[in-house]
Formats: structure tokens, C-alpha cells, sequence
């Protein structure tokens, strides 16, 4: 069997978003085919299954204009150069030609009463409605041919020649002009959105300079090797992750962060691609290819986003399927039933009443707008450094009542410092500290990191010849040899464990004890320090309407108790082992059940299980963690906790939009169809009101992208 395969196209010459979803649903359909989704906001195709061979003989079946071509190939018009909103000025051409004959139409009706100028009337009215509509006529023929008779094109064909059967000849003309000139302004609201969005993107390094013998050469990024030594000038963009070698200056991560906030970097620090360059000029080896740079998972996972629909598209896509059928039967009824059972009753009355049903039946406001507001959020968010995997993940931040958090490294700043060694025991304090430095040698734990580093500030060496048998024991800490003797440091649950006799449990802070050859050493306070956002992130997320703040840690009570205290957390759980974690967790989980969704806030890394279990999973400054971008559900590019009710208020702000958008576009057409159907609408209006709303829809939707509000 072959294996199956993803791949993404550009699509070219499609401009009604009720086609999209009719090609997304056929290729779906076909053999081979496992998963298919066009974006019609950014004019996308991305499929994967094991034979793409009958892929554009679908397409071109349903749309036979269309054309597919693989993002792969370079040097391609993009699709929002080769969208047709974007050549307007031959179809105003066409629209004003007609828009003239209409005008020559009633100046007939009006002076010239005979027979020749009522046969001229006719002819100038055909002239302006072909000019008008040739395309509509030709889309509705072929969607006939194919047995489709609910399509946009064949209704508006449908209503308008029956109002050429009972002589309204100058609405059916209007009417024509009007749908034209209103899917016009339709697309272009669309293009419009379309050059945002692609804004977002936009942010992909296009050159790098690569040393070379005699100088510098310059390349496409992809095309540079890892270990190769690069060159950015100022003003530049960092085409690769990368070591400074040599300068030193300021970059601006914004691109990738949000954070307009300029950062200082010397050589040997860490620089990522997409960052902008804004002092001198600076020399770095490559450390990552290009696919896997910082900027490269950017992109690909906001193109994929589009991949993970929402409940509330799907739900659109299927009430779309339904709608206009139900409105045609409406229309036929309304156009045969009263003249038949209602004495006095005209059918030429009621036909027109029911011509205004059709006129207004296009779901096209919907179809068009729920989606370009859903990835109008998903852009938003990503320029503000906060990275949202599809749709659904959208709405399930707008529910989000409760938020369960990690401790260190998400409310605290993780960078812990030794502040007290205190012996026992008749050991010294520099024993003590030699000995836990010697254990935690090998292990890259922060806490670790900061007992070897206090260790080497007060001049110690460390030889890691003396360390054997090194061993990390989850969730208490190491054990190791050294010179001969066991040594442990962990937390008061391995003191408990090794059944190892101490006097003191409770501490107020993060506590390390060490015991060598079985004998207790004594302890070393080890400090933490809050993020300095983090009251106004707890007061932000209280504030959006979340009710419940939880913090679970594997630190010890009284360090857990002193943050909860301090940012007035709901509840806090201390002294968890991984599996620990997840299964208070859980217990959380069942307590929200029913009262909306619950998120959990980590590293990413040794929370990855609690992760993948939330409802919405959320992994904090982790982008150069794998685990974090595969497991979480919403990745935050920087440390910053305030990054997390800022997602949730893009969210909620995104859904209210999108709930606008569905319920202007329902109530609009739902009164339209009562006025049609009682005589109080005139198909003027309905044409109006049909592609007025589509174009409010998608000009509602250009909003998510601007979405940001500030903390006072």
C-alpha cells in the first residue's frame, strides 16, 4: 500500500467561497484522499492521502477555471496576486457598459411607448443583462450539467429570467447589476483581507550572506548548511537560528515575539531567525537548518492552522448544504400554492414574491466570513507572539474558566539562586555545598544549575572525574558516588523515602537537602523569584471572567504556599510527582466538567502529559522545545504569563465576531424572506440586502485582525 502524503497548493481563479466548499467536500470524497481542506481566505489547498492523481480532474469538474499549483514550486504567482478581486478594472468595464444600456432601457420605457421601442427596450435590456451576467449564465450551465441545481449562479438565473417571464424586465436587469456589482466589492473585501493575512506571513527571511573564500556570497536561506558562518548587517533579518560569533548589538524579536522590546546580544549568545538585526553588524554559525528554524515553524504552523476547523465552521458548512434547498422549496411553494387555494390569488404576484425568496437564498456572507474571522484571530494572535494550532483551539480559549499553572518557570522567572547553606551534623557549609555540586554535576535541572554555580562563585573546583553512578530519581532528585561515598540532594519526599532522620520538613522556600554516606548534611534555601507580571496576568485572566486559578508543583508546600498567597490563586497542590501531577489534574478536569473548558499552563517539557490531557493545552517560552510544539495546543513564543489572558481575550473577541457575522447575516435574510414573502420587498432590496450583508460580513471579519487590547 502506498504511503500517504501531505501536500499543499496555491489556487488560482476562485472567487465564490460556496465553490470552496463544494471542491473540499469532493476531493474529500474521493479514493485515496484522507484529508482535504481549501482555505478560501488565503486561496489554499492542503491535501493528504496515498493517490492525488484525480485531484485536478475534480476540481476542474466542479470549477473548471481553477487551477491548482504546488507550493513547492518557486517563483510562482502567489494566490493573492492572481485573485480576481485584484483585475477589477475590466469587470467595472463590463459592469459600467451595462450599467449604461440599463440606463437606455428606462429612458425607452419612459419616451418611447410603440412597438419598435418596446422591441428596443427589450433588446437594450438583453444587451446589459448578458453584459452583465455572460459569466453567471455560463457558471449556472455547467453546475446544471453536472446535477447540481442549488448553486448560487443557476438561482440567480432562475430569478431573474422569471422576472423576464412576467415582464419586470428592469429589475431582472437590475437585479443582475446589482449581484455583480456587490460580488465585486466582495472580493474585494476579501483581496483585502487576503493582503493582511499574507502580512503575517511575511516575516521569512528572503537572503543570507554566507562566507565564502574571498568574501561573503549571498544565497537563499535553504540553501545554507548547518556550521556555516553567516554575516547579518544591519537592518537585516537573522536568516537562521544560530551562535554569535563576533559583534554585538541589539536585535528586535517582535517579528516572532511581539514585543517590540529591543534585545542586547554579545557573541556566544543564541539568535533566532526572523529576528531583525538593528545595530552592527554581527557574524553567526548556523545551528539549525532552515525548516527547522524558529521563523520556519512559525509559518508552517500558522498555515496549518486552517487545517483544525472550529465546530462553528463545520456547523456553517452544513446548515449552507441545507439552507439553500429549503429556501428553493419555500420559493415553490410560495409561487404555486396561493394561486391555487387563495381565491383571487395571481400567479404572476406570487411567482415575483418567490423570485425575491431565490434572490436572497446565497449563504455566501457565511461561508465567506466565519472562516477569514477565525484565521483573522489566528493571524492576530501569532503577531503577538502567541501561536494557536487551528480554529477549534479558538473557541475552546473563549470557554476557558479554569487555568491550571505550573510553578517554576511559568509564574516564577526559574533562575534560582542559593541563598543559605545551613550544615548538621558536624559537616561544614563548603562540605555541604562541594558535595551537592558534585552530585548535581550531570544533571541540568535549574535547581542544579544553581547549587554548581553558587559552588563556583565562591572559587570551588569540580573535578567530574570524582562523580560515578550518577542517577536522577523523578520528582525527588539525584543520587550519585562521589569519592566513594553515595550522596543524595533532593526534596523532604526523598529524605522520607531513604528513611534518612532530620528535624525540619517545612520551609519557606525551595529547599535541597544533602546527605552523604547515609548521614544527614544538612539543606541549602534556594530562592525563586515571581515573574513581575504575574498579579497583573492573575488579575487579567479574573477579569476576562475566569473563576478558577489553580497551581500544581513538585515544589514544597511552603514554597507553593507563598506564591499561591501572593497572587491569590484559588488553589494550590505541592510536592507532586509527575504522575502525581496528572493525576490531580485530572481530578480538576472532572470537578470543570460541564462549567467550561480548562487549560493548563507549563514548560512544555516534563508537563508535556498534563498538556496533552487539557482542554486546551498551553506551553510557555517554549520555542525551542519539539515536545512543546507537538503537545501543546497553543504555543507562547516568550516567557511571559501575560501572554496567556491576552490569548484568551484574542479568542473571545474573535468568537464575538464570528457570532456577529452569523447572526447579522440569519437575521438579515430571515426578515427578507418574511418581506418577500408577504409583498414587502421588491427584489431590489433583496439584492441589496443579500450581497450588502456578505460584504459588512467580511469587513466584520478584517476586524480579528487588529484585535489587541493593552494592560493598563
Amino acid at each position: 500500500m502506498k504511503q500517504a502524503v501531505q501536500q499543499r497548493f496555491r489556487v488560482h481563479h476562485l472567487d465564490c467561497a460556496n465553490c470552496a466548499a463544494k471542491i473540499e467536500k469532493a476531493i474529500q470524497a474521493l479514493e485515496g484522499i484522507d484529508e482535504a481542506v481549501l482555505d478560501f481566505a488565503r486561496l489554499t489547498l492542503q491535501v493528504q492521502g496515498r493517490d492525488m492523481a484525480r485531484l485536478l480532474e475534480t476540481v476542474r469538474r466542479i470549477e473548471p477555471g481553477v487551477e491548482l499549483v504546488p507550493e513547492s514550486e518557486r517563483g510562482g504567482p502567489t494566490a493573492d496576486r492572481d485573485t480576481p478581486a485584484q483585475r477589477p478594472v475590466g469587470k467595472l468595464v463590463l459592469l459600467a457598459g451595462a450599467a449604461l444600456l440599463f440606463v437606455v432601457q428606462l429612458l425607452l420605457a419612459k419616451t418611447w411607448p410603440s412597438a419598435a421601442g418596446r422591441w428596443l427596450m427589450l433588446a437594450a435590456a438583453l444587451a446589459a443583462y448578458l453584459l452583465a451576467g455572460w459569466n453567471v449564465l455560463a457558471n449556472a450551465y455547467r453546475t446544471v450539467r453536472r446535477g447540481d441545481l442549488f448553486d448560487e449562479n443557476v438561482l440567480m438565473v432562475i430569478a431573474t429570467g422569471g422576472a423576464f417571464a412576467i415582464q419586470a424586465m428592469s429589475e431582472a436587469v437590475a437585479v443582475m447589476l446589482f449581484y455583480k456589482l456587490g460580488e465585486l466589492l466582495q472580493e474585494l473585501a476579501v483581496s483585502r483581507s487576503r493582503r493582511s493575512i499574507s502580512a503575517l506571513l511575511a516575516t521569512r527571511p528572503q537572503i543570507a550572506h554566507v562566507q565564502a573564500p574571498g568574501g561573503f556570497r549571498t544565497v537563499s536561506p535553504e540553501e545554507v548548511s548547518v556550521g556555516e558562518i553567516l554575516m547579518v548587517k544591519p537592518g537585516e533579518k537573522i536568516p537562521l537560528d544560530g551562535m554569535v560569533l563576533s559583534g554585538t548589538g541589539m536585535v528586535d524579536n517582535s517579528p516572532l515575539t511581539g514585543e517590540p522590546r529591543p534585545v542586547k546580544i554579545a557573541p556566544g549568545d543564541t539568535v533566532m531567525a526572523g529576528a531583525i538585526n538593528t545595530a552592527a553588524a554581527i557574524t553567526l554559525r548556523v545551528d539549525k537548518p532552515f525548516a527547522e528554524t524558529s521563523i520556519a515553524r512559525i509559518i508552517d504552523l500558522v498555515q496549518n492552522a486552517t487545517a483544525r476547523k472550529a465546530g462553528t465552521e463545520k456547523f456553517i458548512t452544513t446548515f449552507a448544504r441545507y439552507y439553500t434547498p429549503a429556501v428553493v422549496l419555500a420559493a415553490a411553494g410560495i409561487a404555486l400554492i396561493p394561486p391555487l387555494v387563495v381565491a383571487g390569488a395571481l400567479f404572476k404576484t406570487w411567482i415575483y414574491r418567490a423570485l425575491v425568496l431565490l434572490v436572497i437564498s446565497c449563504p455566501c456572507a457565511l461561508v465567506v466570513s466565519i472562516p477569514m474571522g477565525y484565521f483573522g484571530g489566528i493571524g492576530r494572535a501569532s503577531r503577538r507572539g502567541i501561536l494557536v494550532k487551528g480554529s477549534q483551539f479558538i473557541d475552546a480559549l473563549a470557554k476557558v474558566r479554569t487555568v491550571v499553572f505550573d510553578k517554576t518557570g511559568t509564574l516564577t522567572q526559574g533562575r534560582f539562586e542559593v541563598q543559605e547553606v545551613v550544615p548538621h551534623n558536624g559537616y561544614t557549609q563548603d562540605q555541604v555545598l562541594n558535595h551537592a555540586a558534585l552530585a548535581e554535576f550531570h544533571s541540568s535541572h535549574p535547581i542544579a544549575r544553581s547549587i554548581v554555580k553558587a559552588h563556583e562563585a565562591q572559587g570551588g573546583h569540580l573535578d567530574p572525574a570524582a562523580v560515578a553512578q550518577h542517577t536522577v530519581i523523578a520528582g525527588r532528585g539525584v543520587r550519585a558516588v562521589v569519592n566513594g561515598r553515595v550522596v543524595s540532594v533532593g526534596n523532604d519526599l526523598m529524605l522520607h523515602q531513604d528513611q534518612i532522620d532530620h528535624q525540619q520538613c517545612r520551609f519557606e522556600g525551595t529547599v535541597a537537602h544533602v546527605t552523604i554516606a547515609g548521614t544527614y548534611a544538612g539543606y541549602i534555601l534556594i530562592g525563586d523569584r515571581l515573574k513581575p507580571e504575574a498579579h497583573r496576568a492573575v488579575d487579567w485572566l479574573r477579569r476576562s471572567g475566569v473563576e478558577q486559578l489553580i497551581m500544581l508543583t513538585g515544589d514544597n508546600a511552603c514554597a507553593a504556599e507563598q506564591v499561591g498567597r501572593r497572587l491569590g490563586l484559588d488553589q494550590f497542590h505541592a510536592d507532586l510527582l509527575p504522575e502525581q501531577k496528572v493525576a490531580r489534574f485530572e481530578a480538576v478536569l472532572a470537578e470543570a466538567d460541564g462549567h467550561g473548558k480548562v487549560a493548563f499552563v507549563g514548560d512544555g517539557i516534563n508537563d508535556a502529559p498534563a498538556i496533552a490531557r487539557a482542554d486546551v493545552g498551553i506551553a510557555m517560552g517554549a520555542l525551542g522545545s519539539d515536545a512543546a510544539i507537538e503537545t501543546a495546543d497553543v504555543v507562547l513564543m516568550t516567557d511571559s504569563v501575560e501572554k496567556i489572558p491576552e490569548a484568551v481575550d484574542i479568542a473571545r473577541q474573535t468568537r464575538r465576531i464570528v457570532w456577529q457575522n452569523i447572526l447579522m447575516a440569519l437575521i438579515v435574510k430571515g426578515v427578507f424572506v418574511g418581506f418577500g414573502a408577504f409583498g414587502m420587498a421588491t427584489m431590489w432590496e433583496a439584492v441589496f440586502a443579500d450581497m450588502g450583508t456578505a460584504v459588512l460580513a467580511v469587513l466584520n471579519a478584517t476586524r480579528a485582525l487588529g484585535l489587541h487590547r493593552r494592560l493598563d
